[in-house]
């Protein structure tokens, strides 16, 4: 083979390898993949747990349902439904503010329907 044609081949490999390299890193991001951050899937697994027996199971089944309401709303949304589930059991005014705004319940509807998708899959 000649020098030039070994140069060639050499560039058009390092080519379609920068190529490749530059495809991938625009498909695969972590955001788009991952916006749920560890500690929230963590705590989510670990009550989840608490609930479903602390087996290596229970421990699968849970990790599993994190990832199908990952996959289902995003973390803001998520955010938002579990604190307003949270704050919604506060008595009186501030937990009837909670309670009864249409926002309030589409957020926790949405986090419902994703627990029950989850609980279809993983369960």
């Amino acid at each position: 083979m000649r020098p030039f044609m070994i140069w060639a081949a050499r560039g058009v490999a390092a080519a379609l390898l920068i190529a490749c390299t530059s495809a991938l890193a625009q498909n695969i991001q972590a955001p788009d993949i991952n916006d749920y951050p560890t500690v929230a899937r963590a705590d989510y697994v670990f009550a989840c747990m608490k609930a479903n027996g602390e087996t290596r199971r229970a421990l699968e089944q849970c990790s599993c349902s994190i990832d199908v309401i990952a996959s289902v709303i995003p973390y803001d949304r998520y955010v938002m439904a579990e604190t307003v589930l949270s704050m919604s059991q506060v008595m009186g005014n501030l937990g009837t503010q909670f309670r009864s705004t249409e926002q309030a319940r589409t957020a926790v509807n949405d986090l419902r329907r994703a627990q029950a998708e989850a609980e279809v899959r993983c369960f």
